[in-house]
C-alpha cells in the first residue's frame, strides 16, 4: 500500500509559477514510475506528466510542454511538478499517482492522492 499527499497548490496570477510536491509513503516509491494528472470543474481527469522510476525519462502533455517540468527525489520519496508561465486554463485539482510499472509509457495508474487545488487568475 502506498499513500500519497500532494501540496503546494494555491492561487496565482497568470504568468506566475508554482511547484507542487507529492510525498509518498512506502518502500516502493523509488522503483515505480509516477505521474501527475489534473481535473478541472466539469471536465474529465487528464494526464499532465509522468516520470520513470529513476527520473531518466519524462513525458509531458502537449498543453504543458515548455512550461511544466516533472522531477523526483527518491531519497525523499517525493515527486515534484514545477509549473511556470501558468495560464487560467491550468486551473484544476492536481493529483499524483503511482504507475503500474517502473518505465514509461505506463499502462495503468493506482494509488492516487487526494489532490491539491491550483487556481490561476487572469
Amino acid at each position: 500500500q502506498v499513500q500519497l499527499v500532494e501540496s503546494g497548490g494555491g492561487l496565482v496570477q497568470a504568468g506566475g509559477s508554482l511547484r507542487l510536491s507529492c510525498a509518498a509513503s512506502g518502500r516502493t516509491f523509488s522503483v515505480v514510475a509516477m505521474g501527475w494528472f489534473r481535473q478541472a470543474p466539469g471536465k474529465e481527469r487528464e494526464f499532465v506528466a509522468a516520470i520513470s522510476w529513476n527520473g531518466g525519462t519524462t513525458q509531458l502533455a502537449g498543453s504543458v510542454k515548455g512550461r511544466f517540468t516533472v522531477s523526483r527525489d527518491n531519497a525523499k520519496n517525493t515527486l515534484y511538478l514545477q509549473m511556470n508561465s501558468l495560464k487560467p486554463e491550468d486551473t484544476a485539482v492536481y493529483y499524483c499517482a503511482v504507475g503500474t510499472r517502473s518505465t514509461l509509457p505506463v499502462d495503468g495508474w493506482h494509488y492516487w492522492g487526494p489532490g491539491t487545488q491550483v487556481t490561476v487568475s487572469s
